[in-house]
């Protein structure tokens, strides 16, 4: 091994050398129109047919050429990571780089190279920009980066080796996403059951009425969300005001899908604008039960703590009547694939998804008469889901272990620090 004098690399074998990515690859720089080559998407999974839910523009001739592969990287950091060999003929969006190689090469160990998280953040410092998010790195610094050139001939039995292993990885992880996708619907299904059956398996049925929730026991009914609450309202319709950071504003991007708000780094706003908020109804009490109507549709929780916070209007703020629901086994029922099915029906908008205020006042849920059976329902549903997200968070580390173990894995064998065979 020998010092290659570049600081992300390292140490490389003797018989490496090193060069400039000028001297590797020439700049496509042909600006063309998407009328007449495909428009192509560069992301962190390669270079792909343009995805329908991108933004679109309609500057359709301010597109970049990309022949067949070419070599495409995104230069705006946001977008670290997003880079590729084309297996097409098309064109891109101008932040893009299009490259073109030079010499002779096996392109795959390049890419493999460049999709490493070590040249991603060289990458990243030869950018300039006023803002992390404006920050770009172009052709003119990129070429200058400094990067290995092993002999061609191991060059080729690195990528066939990182191909063959990386793909061997990735169908581990599918398999374990697979196998979470299977345990939340078996959570899902086990939380519908409990809330429209019960845990009796031996009361007597009666129909329901609604022919895609069945049967439910004798004595329960269906009930709209608001003849069992107190109140039924959305949080701030305001921009916060975070110029002097005293209180918590919370948003459906600071609860995740179990429920849980981190109350750590949401927004917070000022004096003058939570007393507002606070006056015209946006904060929550303990025992309220908050469901997600913006964007993300359906998380809910129940507000537990008696640290202060209001909520934005992409959260609506249930108030239960304690004295005939438990909020607890409510929040179960929100959960359940009957009210997440209201929900999709109910759902508008194209780029925003909403589910307004009083959509969600009539969803209506299984009702059990019983406080103590509602009860002993919630508890029984509070221990399952336990054991169902121990089960997840283990195969959720699974995955990271194997997504760290591949990363680690490209950086040493392209940088020689391992040998194949």
């Amino acid at each position: 091994m020998k010092n290659s004098n570049i600081q992300w690399i390292g140490e490389i074998p003797d018989d490496w050398e090193v060069t400039k990515i000028g001297q590797l690859y020439q700049l496509r720089n042909q600006k063309v129109s998407d009328r007449d080559f495909p428009p192509l998407s560069v992301t962190m999974n390669g270079i792909v047919p343009q995805m329908e839910h991108v933004a679109k523009t309609n500057a359709h001739d301010d597109r970049k050429l990309v022949k067949k592969g070419d070599f495409a990287i995104n230069s705006r950091s946001d977008r670290r990571g997003s880079c590729g060999i084309s297996k097409y003929d098309g064109s891109v969006s101008l932040i893009n780089t299009v490259l073109q190689p030079l010499n002779e090469m096996n392109p795959n160990y390049y890419d493999w190279l460049f999709h490493t998280v070590q040249f991603a953040d060289e990458f990243y410092k030869w950018g300039h920009g006023i803002v992390d998010d404006l920050w770009s790195t172009n052709w003119q610094d990129m070429k200058n980066i400094s990067v290995c050139v092993p002999p061609l001939a191991t060059q080729t039995s690195i990528a066939d080796y990182l191909d063959a292993k990386c793909s061997e990885i990735d169908g581990l992880i599918a398999d374990i996403n697979k196998q979470i996708e299977t345990l939340n619907e078996l959570k899902k299904s086990t939380i519908t059951e409990a809330v429209t059956k019960g845990l009796n398996k031996n009361v007597k049925l009666k129909d329901s009425g609604i022919q895609w929730i069945g049967e439910i026991p004798e004595g329960w009914s269906i009930k709209k969300v608001k003849h069992i609450s107190f109140l039924v309202t959305d949080g701030a319709h305001i921009t916060p005001d975070t110029t002097e950071e005293k209180h918590r504003f919370v948003s459906v991007t600071d609860m995740d899908d179990n429920g849980n708000i981190d109350l750590d780094n949401c927004l917070q706003i000022t004096d003058t604008q939570y007393s507002y908020l606070v006056k015209t109804g946006c904060k929550p009490n303990i025992g309220d039960v908050l469901i997600s109507k913006d964007g993300t549709i359906g998380k809910t929780t129940v507000v537990d703590t008696d640290i202060d916070f209001v909520v934005s209007s992409s959260l609506v703020i249930i108030r239960p009547n304690c004295n005939i629901i438990n909020p607890y086994y409510f929040r179960y029922n929100l959960m359940s694939k009957f009210v997440q099915e209201q929900l999709s029906i109910l759902t508008s908008g194209s780029a925003l998804k909403r589910v307004s205020v009083n959509k969600n006042a009539n969803l209506r849920i299984c009702y059990s008469p019983s406080l103590a059976e509602q009860h002993a329902i919630a508890t029984y549903l509070d221990t399952k889901c336990t054991e169902f997200d121990s089960i997840i968070s283990d195969k959720q580390m699974q995955i990271s272990t194997l997504e760290a173990y591949k990363k680690s894995l490209i950086y040493e064998y392209v940088t020689g620090k391992k040998e194949v065979g």
